[in-house]
């Protein structure tokens, strides 16, 4: 369905106003004596590179590569926030203009059983001088031929002036690449040239007059935008209504909100943002990126503090909206599969893993995978490769080829992913996984079971299925053949 690990491939480039997000938890049990405020006690505090550089750490956890070119304050906030970022994962490049002109913005929430007390917010809202502006042109520069989209997250703290707006996207549009704008002027023509805007529906009805409420009144605000921007799309993002796509050259799309629990709105514009570029820089459509930037939101509002989703989550999330069967979405190639392996292992939850050849499915095989998902929370089924099949079974099989047993076994309920591997034996694709279970079925003994040391090394556990007497597909193919004769 979609092929996600295009995304390792895409380089966004990012500009806009990066600030460092705190979050100083704890508990409420006392009001204070000296004024009628609540006291906090405070158990931790954490740091998180936020606005913009938090655009830069979705693209990161959905697989691409983001450059982030941003303002900072020659102070210990900016140094903490780019270090921060050059030691994430690697697939951030923060390219910081310093000055001495401004401190480098700071938010810090107070938050206590869930919900914010207060924000404190440190920053200079005088505009940045020219020569700020003109270093952060020169950057955008230089990096745009090496990258697929230009992103321009604006929180209206003075990155973004008229001037570095409208020589970013001159010099993206010059080379070819599209630019997606999360705004946060009334003015969107400001923007004008870029390729998708996402005002929210406030921002919306402060640029157009019109209040998105339905899916009618959304349509008309969106080609108000259109006119008044002179943009090619726009994509207004309506919280609990969902998103409608208004574009140029396109079928309008209204598409429903995907939480089903909203516990922070934090940084939700950025993570759909990021998804739009990503989508846009693999050569997906416009209409099937909103449709990922909308799913990718709704996993996002449903954490706390400045989060970012990951390919494993939007996997699941797409599979979840396919009622749990969308088979296309299951079969992954093995980069994903080991990236969506270790998420679900930090979740807590145990991953399980079996493998065949699956040519002609019966009871058996049913049996085994049934077996399999009732011991673990997750199952990855390893599949035989049309080659491997040959080399293990003759030049007469598979029966069925490679893609249409990998759809057939995906749409099974009890399995969660599948990985086709190409050698004679899933050694590798088990070491690579690193399962917590091991499945097969009970004419191998433990030591005969390939994978079986590396499961057990870890502290995993190793079980054998009893067969289904009776049921193999040499024993299917063979009555058939006895038939012809």
């Amino acid at each position: 369905m979609f092929n996600f690990s295009s995304f390792s491939a895409v380089r966004i480039l990012c500009i806009g106003d990066v600030m460092l997000d705190r979050f100083v938890k704890g508990s409420v049990n006392r009001i204070s004596p000296e004024s009628p405020v609540p006291v906090l006690l405070v158990s931790n505090t954490q740091s998180i590179p936020g606005g913009a550089a938090n655009v830069g750490r979705n693209v990161a956890s959905l697989g691409g590569f983001c450059t982030l070119v941003g303002v900072i304050g020659d102070d210990v906030t900016g140094r903490e926030m780019e270090a921060m970022l050059r030691d994430s994962s690697g697939k951030i490049q923060p390219r910081m203009v310093v000055t001495s002109s401004h401190p480098t913005i700071e938010k810090t929430r107070f938050v206590a059983h869930g919900q914010h007390l207060l924000r404190a917010d440190a920053e200079d809202t005088v505009p940045y001088p020219q020569q700020v502006q003109n270093d952060l042109v020169a950057a955008i520069a230089a990096e745009i031929e090496a990258h697929d989209v230009l992103v321009l997250s604006d929180y209206a703290k003075g990155v973004l002036s008229d001037y570095v707006v409208k020589e970013s996207i001159r010099l993206a549009r010059a080379s070819g690449k599209p630019v997606i704008v999360d705004p946060k002027s009334a003015n969107l023509a400001r923007y004008s040239g870029a390729t998708v805007v996402t005002p929210n529906a406030k921002e919306t009805q402060m640029a157009t007059g019109v209040e998105p409420t339905t899916d009618e009144q959304a349509e008309v605000a969106g080609r108000v935008a259109l006119e008044k921007a002179g943009i090619e799309s726009v994509l207004i993002t309506r919280a609990e209504r969902g998103m409608s796509l208004v574009s140029r050259t396109q079928p309008v799309a209204h598409i429903p909100a995907c939480a089903r629990e909203v516990f922070d709105v934090v940084g939700a514009g950025d993570t759909v943002v990021a998804t739009l570029a990503l989508c846009l820089g693999a050569d997906f459509s416009l209409q099937d990126a909103a449709r990922l930037a909308n799913s990718a939101a709704g996993i996002v509002v449903g954490k706390h503090g400045t989060a970012t989703v990951t390919q494993s989550e939007l996997l699941d999330e797409l599979n979840q909206q396919q009622g749990g069967s969308n088979a296309p979405v299951k079969v992954l190639d093995l980069t994903l599969a080991k990236v969506r392996a270790a998420n679900w292992q930090r979740e807590g939850l145990k991953v399980g893993f079996t493998n065949g050849c699956f040519d002609i499915v019966h009871a058996g095989h049913i049996a085994i995978l049934k077996f399999s998902r009732a011991h673990c929370d997750r199952l990855i089924v390893g599949l035989n490769s049309d080659a491997s099949v040959k080399r293990l079974k003759g030049a007469q099989r598979p029966i069925n080829s490679q893609d249409d047993r990998a759809c057939v076994i995906a749409a099974l309920e009890m399995v969660d992913a599948v990985v086709i591997f190409d050698q004679d034996t899933p050694a590798e694709l088990i070491e690579t996984l690193s399962p917590d279970l091991l499945v097969k079925g009970a004419d191998y003994q433990i030591h005969q079971i390939v994978g079986a040391d590396h499961v057990l090394s870890r502290g995993g556990e190793v079980l054998t299925c009893e067969l289904v007497p009776g049921r193999s597909t040499t024993a299917i193919v063979n009555k058939f053949s006895n038939k012809d004769q």
